[in-house]
């Protein structure tokens, strides 16, 4: 069930894709509707989307790129937009979202959206690396890294390889892609006097002379965590982390090999593999918005340091809402979602930090400290809607991510039977 953890519920299949616009001068979010005759943008409030035509763009690279540079060239005045690539069907709640986030964060924030923008040069790089792309782009080999005939098949003959079994596989395609196989793959190995067969997961690499290399990801029984992983020594928690749910969960300096530099790095195993794989931790990109749910700064700012984070409210494929924990994975490169196993595994209380405000009211540091603790505040000055001021008990429940409050303490008895506890753990036998 382990290697099966980076499924998401809900898996969707994007039919169309769209594009939202921040007016820089205005600082609001609109969703594109097209171009007038002079290039004058067109653009609908998310608020008034009712049944408003927006623009449909097939979701396939080459359709996109095709598109969005016409489109950019055609505008008047680009410089004073910046837009932004999403699925058509979920196109009004994410640019509500995108508002809301607009509003809400510092100006270091705002800026952070240039990571997520669409470039017109990146969209014309794309076009010339995939020379002239007619129509709507069907060719999809123009989205791979390699091509299928830079690959050695006399080699992959070899190895109880070719063409067709990895097509009927299914991992052909990822890579040709630059990913590994997302399943293990049957190798045969004959050198003569030894052979054997493997399960391995398979990647291709360009090497110093060009020439595209088929790299093995054998299955091991564990990492062997006794040896340095680029200068770092694994601790017990590291360990734990890792044979837990598969992603180390903080950020640590690991040695160059050429260089010598240290480089911050997130450290998670491939679940397959038992490989253990690092990602350079300035290239860790976290969305703004998954599943419905805009991130703050302080969110964003939890999964780029590898800790988990708890979500409530995320709206699946079929409408309905659900909570759940979610990672960055470095072997995958993107936020994973954790079964909940491995969520009670892994401890997600202890990144989840207790808010300092409490229905308008900042909180005392040694009602924090209570909170932090996993005690019970007493809190008064609190305030209802008609002005009426009231008083009660609070605690912050770390499982999930929110405040309990009471007007009477109905947690002394808990409290009582875990002081309880704590004392016979402390006898000596």
């Amino acid at each position: 069930m382990d290697t099966e953890t980076n499924e998401q519920p809900d898996i969707i299949k994007k039919k169309a894709d769209s594009l939202l616009v921040l007016h820089h001068e205005t600082g609001t979010v609109g969703i594109v509707q097209g171009l007038g005759e002079d290039g004058e943008l067109h653009s609908v409030d998310p608020r008034e989307l009712n049944n408003a035509e927006i623009v449909s763009i097939d979701s396939n690279e080459n359709s996109f790129a095709e598109f969005y540079a016409g489109f950019y060239h055609q505008l008047k005045e680009p410089g004073e937009f910046s837009f932004f690539k999403v699925m058509e069907y979920e196109a009004g709640q994410t640019a509500l979202h995108l508002q809301k986030y607009i509003n809400d964060s510092s100006h270091a924030g705002r800026r952070e959206l240039k990571n997520y923008e669409i470039s017109i040069d990146s969209v014309e790089a794309y076009r010339r690396a995939g020379g002239e792309m007619k129509g709507k782009g069907e060719d999809a080999s123009n989205n791979y890294l390699y091509k299928p005939e830079q690959m050695n098949w006399k080699m992959m003959e070899k190895l109880g390889l070719n063409k067709e079994i990895l097509q009927e596989l299914g991992v052909l395609e990822s890579m040709l892609k630059g990913y590994k196989t997302d399943k293990l793959v049957p190798v045969h190995i004959d050198l003569g006097t030894v052979k054997g067969s493997i399960e391995a997961r398979l990647s291709l690499k360009a090497n110093d002379f060009g020439e595209v290399e088929l790299i093995f990801h054998p299955v091991r029984t564990m990492p062997d965590f006794s040896i340095p992983f680029f200068g770092h020594l694994f601790s017990e928690e590291d360990k734990r982390n890792l044979m837990g749910n598969g992603n180390m969960g903080r950020v640590v300096d690991l040695v160059h090999r050429i260089t010598g530099e240290l480089v911050p790095s997130l450290i998670s195993r491939d679940r397959l593999t038992n490989e253990v794989i690092q990602a350079r931790a300035e290239f860790v990109r976290i969305p703004l918005v998954i599943k419905g749910v805009t991130l703050d700064e302080q969110q964003r700012k939890i999964l780029r340091e590898g800790k988990p984070l708890y979500l409530e409210n995320m709206l699946s494929a079929r409408g309905t809402l659900f909570n759940a924990a979610v990672q960055y994975n470095a072997d995958k490169r993107y936020v994973e979602f954790l079964l909940d196993k491995n969520v009670r595994r892994l401890g997600v209380e202890d990144f989840r930090p207790v808010p300092e405000v409490f229905r308008g009211k900042k909180l005392k540091k040694w009602q924090m400290e209570k909170l932090k603790a996993g005690e019970v505040a007493y809190v008064d000055g609190l305030v209802d809607k008609n002005g009426k001021r009231y008083q009660g008990y609070l605690r912050f429940d770390k499982r999930v991510g929110k405040f309990e409050f009471s007007f009477k303490n109905v947690w002394m008895g808990e409290q009582k039977a875990e002081k309880g506890k704590s004392r016979n753990r402390g006898r000596g036998m």
